[in-house]
């Protein structure tokens, strides 16, 4: 692989621009963490997304690293990387991030990236630059996460309802408003977990294509690692407001025992998939373990509407944010 020529501070730009991705990662998806826990009245949102910032950093100790791996070695192909294919996909990453968050959709952060990465390879050297395993896990799992999600949320719901059937509402409500922190916080740990290691990836990619870390290194560098969970954490401390009344009340009423139930589904997905090295979406697995805890009680519970509104979002992200990345591309030629 012929090594990237490219100035110390062009890729100190690049790399200050893929942080700055990563933190809105952190703001545009802080709703997915705390939707649940701010709606249900259980904590204050200056205090969920403290807690979420906190569980988001910690995951740098309890999550491997195989999503950066699958991102930065198994998304395109390395021989056509170049500052203007990582310029263009951080570009149209940011820019379907600014649009979603200014409209209230929560739509994916995770799958901008990888449109964008998509967008600029195909911009420069056309589909033969994609690498097909990689990108083929990573549609699936934009069927599989939210299902999964909706399935977990919606068998842990009726377990739970199962189980405390004869408690009263009082008790229950007691009783979950504790045990939503605990799930709060796992969900918010699966986010770090899954979510900060794609910037990673970027990262990475990005230094071996300039020949600053060797192509058989295991993982980045501990700079990389330590500076992409604190700039997702920062994120995420700053939270996306707009999206946050979506998703907590929005898709359907939610109260701390149903909140429980979303946050865990969802969790231990997230976590699932980064143990397996699959960059899933916060967004789809959140949405699918809330629709499937509301349909669990009833389906009319579901905003079905709202829901399928979300829905068109996920289908237009990646073609979104790959043409938005094909033009930063042919853009970034001209004044980089």
């Amino acid at each position: 692989m012929q090594t990237l020529q490219i100035s110390i501070y062009a890729l100190a730009v690049l790399i200050f621009l893929a942080l700055v991705f990563d933190f809105m990662n952190g703001f545009h998806d802080a709703a997915n963490a705390i939707a649940t826990v701010v709606s249900t009245g259980v904590l204050k949102p200056q205090t969920a997304v403290a807690m979420a910032a906190f569980f988001n950093f910690i995951a740098i100790f309890i999550v491997g690293l195989k999503v950066a791996q699958t991102i930065g070695k198994g998304t395109i192909d390395p021989h056509v990387v170049d500052h203007y294919v990582i310029f263009g996909a951080l570009v149209g990453a940011i820019v379907w991030n600014l649009i979603t968050w200014y409209y209230g959709i929560p739509s994916s952060s995770s799958h901008a990236l990888i449109g964008g990465l998509v967008g600029a390879a195909v911009a420069k050297s056309g589909t033969g630059a994609l690498i097909a395993a990689g990108l083929i896990k990573t549609v699936v799992f934009i069927v599989v996460a939210p299902l999964l999600g909706f399935a977990l949320g919606s068998v842990i719901m009726l377990i739970v309802s199962w189980v405390f059937v004869k408690s009263t509402p009082r008790k229950i409500d007691g009783w979950f408003r504790r045990l939503q922190l605990a799930s709060a916080a796992a969900y918010s740990l699966g986010h770090g977990g899954n979510d900060a290691q794609k910037t990673m990836g970027i990262i990475w990619m990005l230094l071996i294509a300039s020949g600053h870390v060797a192509a058989g290194d295991a993982e980045p560098p501990l700079w990389v690692i330590i500076s992409c969970y604190a700039a997702i954490s920062f994120g995420t401390l700053f939270g996306g407001w707009r999206i946050v009344k979506t998703m907590g009340q929005k898709i359907t009423k939610l109260k701390p025992v149903g909140g429980f139930c979303a946050e865990t589904g969802g969790a231990i997905t997230l976590l699932m998939a980064s143990f397996w090295g699959v960059p899933v979406s916060t967004t789809h697995t959140i949405t699918g373990a809330i629709v499937g805890v509301g349909s669990a009680q009833r389906l009319s519970a579901v905003r079905w509407g709202v829901a399928g509104n979300i829905v068109w979002a996920w289908i237009f992200t990646i073609p979104a944010s790959a043409f938005v990345a094909a033009i930063a591309w042919w853009l970034g030629r001209h004044i980089m």
